[in-house]
């Protein structure tokens, strides 16, 4: 395909968006709070709503972009995102703030299985493929703490409503280029819509992370009936929104399987030093985020330049346990902290091992869970790879913080929080090293890898 790096830099902008979009809020939520009279249990739900429906919705976003069409699929999902993030900007209610995050969060699960499986699609067997995965989970990877320093930047200089008012000019250029720039994927010419599996599942899912946040064992209980009942659905259906055979692919599974690990792991250290920087440090806001810039720059410069050339020449489980390795040993110096740490003396080291792990990490399962899947499943794998970090984050967050809430204690002084916040950090230390004994034991290594992918490419 011609002009293939025009269409690839399209795309992962939007994923950039997209995931930016995820911690963009959160800095600028005081601002918000106190303009709208919303209360933190209320704020909550600003950030709540928008995971809970893009990760609820993120399979059925990545099968409907099978059936009706990735680059029909992607524009709408653009289209529907700027909309949301202009009314989002304008509101004058918390509820509405809260309902357009809700409505963001449902056009981002459009767009982001589409863009990926588009990405896939037009490096199907090409040279570039592995380069450009690498450059996808850059953007991934960056999108977040990038977030967090943007959010408080502008909150600072232009309000809270310029974190909505941003995404709107993105969403209306990037839908009117992608119709030039983004080939046209037909339909995949499935008959039927298992509107059964899409319910269950978004239900399921949904309802499994609003229970993580809640701390509720009834409700998490509830998930997983909801979830079992799709998983007998979808055995059953004749046009089922997610095939069961797809988990028969050894790749698919390791990539999402440490993806969760990694995204449980080492995205909740972004929540977690924001709170120490702040409230231990007496880091400003626009300070905090900043704070977090060598994690940005290290995790772009290393999935770019790096990772793809690793996987080229080491195999998919050699660079993924070096990646995870590196973050494992990032989780693990983050003990160190104190009430008297500094930015140079204790958290450059362990951001820069935590960034270079996971840049290399994040390109070798982005390829493992994709690289074996067929044309027609395209969108369905993008979709599952792209719901299993929202659970993961979702979940990590939600644990770890309740972990460090409860160290702390009701009324903590700086060193009871840094007691929390060791706590939180050691368990991200233990899930990493999870992610790490799956990366070794579900990855195949060397020349078996090259033959695994050669073969995915030859189906495609």
């Amino acid at each position: 395909m011609k002009n293939k790096w025009t269409a690839l830099a399209l795309l992962t902008t939007t994923q950039f968006v997209l995931i930016l979009d995820s911690t963009i809020v959160g800095i600028a939520l005081p601002l918000l709070g106190q303009d709208l009279g919303m209360g933190q249990s209320e704020l909550s739900w600003v950030h709540t709503a928008y995971s809970l429906v893009f990760g609820g919705l993120l399979l059925l976003g990545g099968r409907l972009s099978d059936y009706f069409g990735r680059r029909r699929v992607f524009v709408a999902g653009m289209l529907l995102f700027a909309l949301a993030s202009l009314l989002g900007g304008l509101a004058t209610t918390g509820a509405l703030v809260v309902a357009m995050r809700a409505v963001q969060g449902m056009a981002g699960a459009l767009v982001a299985p589409a863009a990926l499986s588009l990405v896939m699609t037009i490096f199907n067997g090409d040279p570039d493929r592995d380069r450009a995965m690498g450059l996808w989970g850059a953007v991934g990877g960056v999108g977040a703490s990038t977030g967090v320093v943007l959010g408080g930047v502008l909150t600072d200089w232009l309000g809270w409503r310029s974190v909505f008012y941003v995404n709107v000019p993105v969403g209306v250029v990037v839908s009117v280029l992608a119709l030039s720039l983004l080939p046209h994927v037909p339909p995949s010419g499935a008959r039927g819509f298992d509107l059964a599996g899409a319910l269950t599942s978004t239900a399921g899912l949904g309802l499994l992370m609003y229970a993580v946040v809640e701390s509720s064992p009834l409700l998490g209980l509830l998930a997983v009936v909801l979830l079992a009942l799709f998983l007998l659905i979808e055995s059953r259906s004749a046009n089922p929104l997610m095939p069961l055979s797809i988990f028969r692919k050894p790749l698919l599974r390791a990539g999402n399987t440490i993806m969760f690990l990694v995204a449980a792991s080492a995205q909740p250290l972004f929540v977690i030093l924001t709170l120490y920087t702040q409230y231990v440090l007496g880091y400003s806001a626009t300070q905090a985020g900043l704070s977090v810039v060598a994690i940005s720059v290290a995790i772009a410069l290393t999935a770019s330049t790096l990772g793809g050339r690793f996987v080229s020449r080491y195999g998919l489980r050699a660079t993924a346990v070096t990646g995870m390795s590196l973050v494992t040993a990032g989780a693990v110096a983050y003990l160190r902290i104190t009430p008297a740490s500094t930015f140079l003396g204790t958290l450059l080291v362990p951001e820069l091992l935590t960034g270079i792990g996971f840049g290399l990490l994040v390109v070798a399962v982005t390829i493992a869970a994709t690289a074996e899947a067929t044309p027609e499943e395209a969108g369905l794998a993008s979709g599952l790879f792209n719901v299993t970090p929202q659970v993961g984050i979702s979940i990590g967050v939600a644990a770890l913080v309740s972990l460090a809430t409860s160290v702390s204690g009701p009324a903590p002084t700086p060193e009871a929080l840094t007691l929390g916040y060791q706590a939180a950090v050691t368990a991200s230390a233990v899930i990493a090293a999870a992610g790490l004994v799956a990366a070794i034991v579900m990855l195949p290594a060397g020349k078996r890898r090259a033959a695994v992918m050669a073969a995915s490419e030859g189906r495609a």
